[in-house]
């Protein structure tokens, strides 16, 4: 399957997943009814710590999102722990797109068979939650080894990743690998914060299966000019995240014009995910309840 290809039946698979409504709930605050261009979705580590994680997806759902990515929550779960957590989500009307806690990163070639050894191993949990999707970190920089060694096992790493899950298919979709950046403030010692960089090694992975996961709020932190790297890249993104800056708040709450944002990737015809992953300066559900609507008023289909 070529990137032309691949990219069309994602979009079909994303449209269905955007275009449902969601009822109005109780409590007096209204959820999301508006139909968008593309999916969206709640990284679950921001939002409702402290509660089970099957309440925790209950207040997801309760916001009006029919997504949730993770971060490696099932590490420790038992077999029982997944009926649950598969049971809730089904109940719900809840699908997991994406997760991530991978522990290597693919910058470092010295750690590159235990990255794809623990890649080929998180496959079984992402089948049993039917989640078709792991998001990748290039991790830390190698003191002594040159930026362009890394920026090399970052394409070989990828380019093997890629032969592993090539063809493979959790419920109906490709598996796919997302690249992720960091800025510096977060992680001082992380190798890859350039938007532009990740997407160049993406590009030389040359595979329908590895994409860009553009993080909104990482890339603001680094270097800005947000809109070009959509107008420029948008074949590769394969995800994007939103939080507002300062501060990893909802958007509206900072420097970051989302509005625009979201027109444009409608403008593009983006239509894979979007995900939340923000923390909420209040109450969780009102916040992204709020972000939905935020969306509904400025992305065109």
């Amino acid at each position: 399957m070529d990137r032309r290809t691949f990219t069309q039946a994602m979009a079909a698979a994303a449209m269905g997943a955007a275009a449902a409504k969601v009822s109005v709930a109780e409590g007096g605050l209204p959820t999301p009814t508006s139909a968008l261009p593309f999916p969206l979705s709640v990284m679950l580590w921001t939002v409702f710590n402290g509660l089970p994680f099957e309440e925790r997806l209950a207040k997801v759902a309760e916001a009006g999102y029919t997504n949730v990515e993770l971060v490696g929550e099932y590490a420790k779960w038992t077999a029982a722990d997944f009926a649950n957590a598969n049971a809730a989500r089904k109940r719900l009307g809840i699908h997991f797109d994406a997760t991530a806690g991978l522990h290597h990163g693919v910058a470092d070639p010295s750690a590159r068979d235990a990255f794809l050894g623990e890649l080929r191993e998180a496959l079984t949990p992402m089948e049993t939650l039917s989640c078709p999707a792991m998001i990748v970190l290039s991790g830390n920089v190698v003191p002594g080894l040159p930026h362009e060694e890394q920026h090399a096992s970052s394409i070989e790493s990828l380019k093997r990743a890629a032969a592993l899950v090539e063809g493979k298919q959790i419920e109906g979709q490709p598996v796919r690998l997302l690249l992720e950046c960091i800025h510096l403030e977060e992680n001082p010692k992380y190798f890859l914060t350039s938007a532009n960089e990740a997407i160049e090694i993406v590009r030389a992975v040359n595979h329908p299966q590895v994409q860009f996961l553009y993080d909104i709020y990482h890339e603001q932190m680094s270097y800005g000019d947000l809109i070009a790297k959509l107008d420029n890249h948008i074949d590769v993104i394969g995800l994007i995240h939103i939080a507002d800056v300062p501060g990893r708040h909802e958007p509206g709450t900072g420097e970051i014009n989302y509005g625009n944002i979201y027109r444009k990737l409608g403008e593009l015809k983006y239509r894979h995910m979007v995900a939340m992953e923000f923390r909420p300066l209040g109450d969780g559900v009102a916040a992204l309840r709020a972000a939905w609507e935020m969306v509904a008023r400025n992305a065109v289909a």
